[in-house]
């Protein structure tokens, strides 16, 4: 097999790999991703017990046990640039192997969680409740960068969306990818389901207006609007198309579940976000735990 870079994978003076400071042996077969590294505290003051804890930069990690369930739960940062980096390390942690820097003959998959928050954009998905991603879509630009193919159902309901929306012509070509129907069956009770779009920033990207006007000052009723069958856009945050997308290429299992503090369509924001996140953290955590 082909010997990877010590320029291309790097692993620091620990044995760990460079940005996410994680050793193979302290990743656990279930990953918990979220944005804020300050709620990996929150998550893992949940666990029975923590193995480990590590810090670099604002990739921070903790790798535990809830309710008998090994659990790594680590920091992203925000944005798609930053999953690229901590999808391909977690994965590198997993299938290659960092002595020889070749690639494992036998695959392991994750299972890759993301908690975070999200901006609704229908009306009856309200503040403090929760949603579940069916689909990641993308209008950032990171899975151009990889041969990532869409499956027949996919490439249908993302035409449907440009030709719905007319989103595009004056931006970068958005992507699709589905979640891991696996997980997703496990968060049906309590969850709103539907398409979560992923934006490259929080202000233009996302419709909101301070000094400067928008391009399309229609894009947030763009999406609200749009509906292909079942299917209809729930939310709006800055990282889950890139999880769903890296995470079928490697070979991983991927769900990304938000707690909504901001509804887009009525103006209101939550009253207390973090106790929002808190309930989802604590639902989460139990449903995660008896996962097979």
């Amino acid at each position: 097999m082909k010997r990877i870079a010590e320029s291309e994978l790097i692993i620091n003076s620990r044995g760990a790999l460079y940005h996410i400071d994680l050793r193979p042996e302290e990743l656990a077969g279930t990953v918990i991703t979220v944005g804020d590294p300050d709620r990996v505290a929150v998550v893992s003051r949940y666990f029975d017990t923590v193995e480990v804890r590590r810090q670099h930069r604002e990739f921070v990690s903790a790798t535990g046990t809830y309710k008998g369930k090994r659990i790594t739960v680590i920091s992203s940062g925000i944005g798609t640039d930053n999953i690229d980096i901590v999808l391909n390390e977690l994965d590198a942690l997993v299938n290659i192997d960092l002595n020889t820097r070749e690639e494992k003959p036998e695959k392991t998959s994750l299972n890759i969680i993301r908690l975070g928050t999200c901006g609704s954009l229908q009306a009856d998905i309200p503040v403090d409740s929760w949603v579940a991603g069916t689909h990641g879509l993308g209008i950032d630009n990171l899975l151009h960068y990889y041969a990532f193919e869409q499956t027949e159902e996919e490439v249908g309901l993302l035409q449907q969306f440009v030709t719905q929306t007319q989103f595009g012509s004056q931006f970068s070509q958005p992507y699709l990818a589905a979640c891991s129907v696996q997980l997703l069956k496990h968060f049906v009770e309590g969850y709103h389901q539907g398409i979560t779009v992923t934006c490259p920033g929080f202000y233009g990207p996302q419709g909101r207006v301070l000094r400067l006007g928008l391009r399309n000052p229609g894009l947030i009723e763009a999406f609200t609007h749009f509906s292909s069958g079942a299917h209809r856009i729930a939310n709006f945050e800055m990282e889950t198309s890139a999880i769903y997308g890296l995470g079928r290429l490697l070979g991983h299992h991927c769900l990304s579940l938000n707690a909504v503090v901001a509804n887009r369509v009525s103006k209101t924001f939550s009253s207390d976000g973090g106790k929002a996140v808190t309930n989802l953290i604590e639902n989460a955590l139990d449903k995660i735990a008896a996962i097979d």
